[in-house]
């Protein structure tokens, strides 16, 4: 048994609006969504301030029968929405996560994924972390009021994201512990974390009940996850027979025609 998969919408089909991109998708066979910001468009190279139409999207959504599974409160550079890790971007932080989680109630998503943001210079990693785990507390009340989890994030600073904090499973795991909320879980994103550390179900298995969500894409390239050195099918076979019941997000860049990428990567996946 695999998890089931959802595909984030940021990085398929882009030439059309975000609603219309859900029909697409729902055309190709799946049932579940996600995408990065509400009201900016990013297109993994391109960050324009055009906001989706929410509206529009929940509406396709219902039509369609497709789940949200998650929307991004925060940029991996903190520019939009703050840094977790400055204290002095708390306010502001706390703010824009009341702001997504108003709009994730429209749309029926009860998980928010956030990025710790880049390292700050001068400062010492203990209180950066210090920083970290208490804007996560703060935040942590907010999305317990409102039924929701926050997904917190590492990311690669070798490839796309140079100067991010939080770029790998123990301090992510470390931050997610210190909580201590069935509200507050980490992203592990494949894609991400073979960059930075490999040794990839060796990390997950022991800690599947921190982890609330996974990315993927194939390594390196961030292409199809037929391609590249990762065994994705032994992947999410892995974490499917330990237990893992949430979604699976596709969340790379095809490299041939969309809707035949994500038919491939769904038979791939699904082959014996």
């Amino acid at each position: 048994m695999i998890p089931e998969l959802d595909v984030c919408i940021d990085t398929f089909f882009t030439d059309l609006p975000a609603h219309e991109r859900i029909r697409r998708i729902a055309d190709c066979g799946y049932a579940a969504i996600e995408f990065w910001f509400w009201d900016h468009e990013f297109d993994g190279r391109t960050l324009t301030d055009t906001p989706k139409d929410v509206d529009a999207v929940a509406r396709v959504c219902r039509e369609r029968s497709i789940a949200v599974n998650d929307i991004v409160v925060n940029s991996a550079d903190g520019a939009i929405g703050g840094h977790l890790v400055r204290a002095e971007d708390r306010s502001r932080y706390l703010d824009r996560l009341s702001h997504t989680i108003e709009v994730a109630r429209k749309l029926g998503c009860t998980k928010l994924i956030t990025c710790a943001g880049n390292e700050q210079p001068g400062v010492s990693r203990a209180r950066q972390s210090e920083a970290l785990v208490a804007t996560l507390v703060e935040a942590e009340k907010l999305a317990r009021t409102a039924g929701m989890v926050l997904l917190l994030e590492p990311l690669n600073a070798r490839v796309d994201h140079p100067g991010c904090f939080l770029t790998g499973t123990d301090d992510g795991f470390a931050a997610v512990r210190a909580v201590n909320s069935p509200h507050v879980r980490l992203l592990f994103d494949v894609y991400h974390m073979q960059i930075m550390q490999g040794n990839i179900l060796d990390t997950v298995l022991p800690n599947l009940d921190l982890i609330g969500h996974f990315h993927s894409a194939g390594v390196p390239g961030r292409h199809e996850l037929y391609t590249g050195e990762l065994d994705y099918r032994n992947i999410v076979r892995a974490i499917g027979a330990a237990g893992y019941r949430g979604r699976f997000g596709l969340e790379y860049f095809p490299t041939v025609d969309h809707a035949q990428s994500l038919a491939a990567v769904r038979e791939f996946l699904s082959r014996e």
